[in-house]
């Protein structure tokens, strides 16, 4: 099943005639998470074919505008839809009071309850999980409180094999139980251990998501062995002294992160406007980690078994 994940904006707080500020859409065994939501998020939502209607959980990383101020367009547009699923919401604690007068105007015709969950900007903290995903929200560092995400697979039991369900006769009503780890004894008394009755499921997948933020070694500890990672990448190395004066990171710190985590691939985004050129960021970050792609509007990366 699918892991894919869709770039709908990759600019930093200014939009260009190119790219959009940040938001991102994963699909997750078919559950879709919006990650940020900035201007335009609905307008690309629309123009790559995701529907509007399986996205019911959106992580807000922070409460800079280019991050959330395509928020109350998304839910109004949802609303006008006739979507009446409920709609959850991750962020900083005062997003609510934000977004609440707005949200008012909507109220007498409001089809569905918007619920919002506060983050935890102080450690890592679980904020979803169902019986075949999860999130972790964790600290990143930057001049506003804000939150990276980690979105893992489970665990997934293993598989049975069916020429040993034949060989042995299982009964249905063991299977379940094989799986969890228990072997089958035959009618003989023979003891059939569970690893020659299965086969170990695939490894889980990941994906990262570190955007705005410095330069931060406690988050490679979190995201360690991670699958796809994005970091941003605001700016060149030759502006090294800036992005650390602002809270950002450079293209080669954002490939130093992904080193560190031991991530297997990495993609870089949030690009400054003052560059017209992103292959330099792409040549910076490839010196030190190669498997680097940018992370431009429209893209799509499936993460394989």
């Amino acid at each position: 099943m699918n892991f894919e994940l869709t770039i709908l904006g990759s600019s930093s707080a200014i939009p260009t005639s190119e790219r959009y500020p940040t938001a991102q859409v994963l699909n997750v065994l078919e559950r879709f998470f919006l990650i940020d939501c900035g201007e335009g998020t609905q307008i690309q939502l629309r123009r790559l074919k995701i529907n509007f209607a399986k996205i019911s959980h959106i992580c807000i990383s922070h409460l800079h505008g280019d991050h959330y101020y395509g928020l109350i367009g998304f839910i109004s547009t949802r609303n006008l839809l006739g979507i009446n699923n409920d709609l959850h919401i991750y962020a900083h604690s005062e997003l609510k009071n934000l977004l609440q007068p707005q949200i008012d105007y909507l109220k007498a015709d409001l089809q569905f309850k918007i619920i919002f969950h506060p983050l935890n900007f102080r450690k890592p903290e679980l904020i979803f999980s169902d019986n075949r995903a999860e999130i972790l929200s964790f600290p990143l560092k930057h001049s506003v409180p804000v939150c990276g995400f980690l979105f893992r697979e489970k665990a997934q039991l293993p598989h049975m094999r069916k020429e040993k369900i034949a060989e042995y006769q299982i009964p249905l009503r063991q299977i379940q139980t094989i799986k969890e780890g228990a072997g089958f004894t035959t009618e003989s008394g023979a003891v059939i251990p569970h690893s020659e009755l299965t086969t170990p499921a695939a490894p889980p997948r990941s994906y990262a998501f570190c955007t705005d933020t410095a330069y931060f070694e406690p988050a490679a500890e979190i995201i360690r062995g991670v699958d796809l990672l994005y970091h941003e990448a605001t700016f060149l190395d030759e502006m090294a002294g800036w992005a650390a004066q602002t809270y950002h990171s450079t293209a080669r710190q954002a490939a130093e992160m992904a080193r560190n985590a031991q991530a297997k691939k990495l993609l870089i985004g949030h690009f400054s406007t003052r560059y017209k050129e992103l292959q330099p960021f792409l040549d910076e970050a490839r010196q030190i980690f190669p498997d680097t792609e940018l992370a431009s509007d429209g893209a799509r990366f499936r993460i394989s078994r």
